[in-house]
């Protein structure tokens, strides 16, 4: 390999000769050319830009993605310039789970019904999530991380090379100083009364050549300081690049709280018609739903029967009047079966409760009672029969319905 040996020593030299000033600096021992108060400012804005869009970076990436394994397997892909391969978001993998538990334990099961249920929201809160982190990732992390990786990345280089160029400009500084006192102390008058003409002769001698190193010092300190404000004007005008980079982040911050604003109001739209569909009693809350009002709720499908969760949010048996069994009634099972005549039941002689309906409800047979909701009826059991249903008077009108539309009244 062929080496520039002159390069090579002159820039050996150029690193000693600022490793020196730079040394005496600290020490107190050079002069140091200060930077305008304003410059200073610059500076020190960038340096908090670049600080806290750092902590801000990481912390989001955080938020995003809690798991540190995948943060550093997404980071080598991006380091490889790789695609990151798809990943199933920890809804998407509960839902996966509920769904395969389900068809395990029967989807006609009441239990099996509700994790269908419960496994398709978490699987819409799992798609959800991965929008959120996708239009995160591209409208926010990558404007933060472009600065840091690229900008930042430049106005570091300048301030290195302003610095190196600082170094050069105290350094010619100290050589001029250092020439001058030596040209005056040359310069001073000699005693021609000397004995030995020879030491006259030496002493103008060393005046000049004193002379020359003082016009010499005096060119590199021009060139010095023709560099040093040359690069000083290029750092400036990037730190002042440091405004608009503000602006461009504020923008992608607008766009980031507007995906999460958009996540949050999906997952609460699907909580909300969760709680809808497993028939949540009005100011009542299933586990993992947020509270809504149920008087602006629609309720539960038609078709899909009460299931034993929503169920056991009102507990019903214990205080609804039981009709007792008597010697030649209708047999209550097969009420309860679908196998009701309305005119064959009678009222328990203990009384009964009185209910009034949350939602419309529309009767599958003649066994069933069809419901208008905000409308008042009584209620009451019969022995043996599903808790998740009782019989229901309206008037002359009499009929199976289901618990989960009725609040209960004291």
């Amino acid at each position: 390999m062929d080496f520039n040996v002159k390069k090579l020593a002159s820039d050996a030299g150029v690193f000693f000769t600022r490793a020196v000033q730079f040394t005496e600096e600290k020490l107190g021992q050079a002069e140091k050319t200060e930077l305008d108060a304003h410059f200073e400012n610059l500076l020190a804005r960038a340096d908090s830009t670049k600080n806290w869009t750092e902590k801000i970076l990481r912390q989001t990436e955080v938020l995003l993605q809690p798991n540190p394994s995948a943060r550093v397997e997404e980071f080598l892909y991006e380091k490889l310039d790789r695609k990151v391969p798809s990943r199933v978001t920890n809804g998407e993998l509960l839902a996966q789970y509920m769904l395969e538990a389900a068809n395990d334990f029967g989807p006609g099961t009441p239990y099996g019904k509700t994790l269908i249920k419960v496994g398709e929201t978490q699987r819409r809160l799992g798609a959800a999530e991965r929008d959120f982190i996708h239009s995160s990732s591209i409208n926010f992390l990558t404007p933060l991380r472009n600065f840091l990786e690229g900008d930042w990345r430049t106005i570091s280089k300048e301030r290195r090379i302003l610095q190196n160029r600082r170094l050069d400009l105290d350094v010619s500084k100290a050589r001029l100083k250092k020439a001058k006192a030596a040209e005056a102390k040359a310069a001073a008058v000699p005693d021609f009364h000397e004995t030995r003409p020879r030491n006259f002769v030496l002493s103008a001698s060393a005046s000049a050549l004193w002379n020359d190193e003082v016009e010499k010092a005096e060119h590199e300190l021009r060139v010095a300081q023709t560099e040093f404000d040359r690069q000083a004007e290029v750092t400036r005008l990037l730190l002042e690049g440091i405004s608009s980079t503000h602006v461009n982040h504020l923008r992608c911050l607008h766009e980031f709280a507007e995906s999460q604003t958009n996540y949050y109001a999906q997952c609460y739209q699907y909580m909300l018609d969760l709680q809808k569909q497993l028939g949540s009693s009005r100011g009542e809350i299933l586990p993992g739903t947020f509270v809504g009002n149920a008087e602006s709720t629609s309720p539960p499908p038609a078709t899909t029967s009460p299931t034993t969760v929503a169920a056991a949010t009102i507990p019903v048996v214990p205080t609804i009047p039981v009709v007792p069994t008597v010697v030649g009634a209708p047999n209550p099972t097969a009420a309860a079966e679908g196998t009701l005549n309305p005119n064959e039941v009678k009222p328990p002689a203990s009384g009964t409760r009185k209910a009034r309906v949350l939602y419309d409800y529309e009767a599958a047979d003649s066994s069933e009672l069809a419901l208008l909701a905000d409308e008042m009826i009584t209620v009451y059991s019969l022995p043996g029969m599903d808790p998740d249903w009782l019989i229901g008077e309206r008037g002359n009108q009499k009929g199976k319905v289901p618990v989960t539309y009725l609040e209960l009244l004291s």
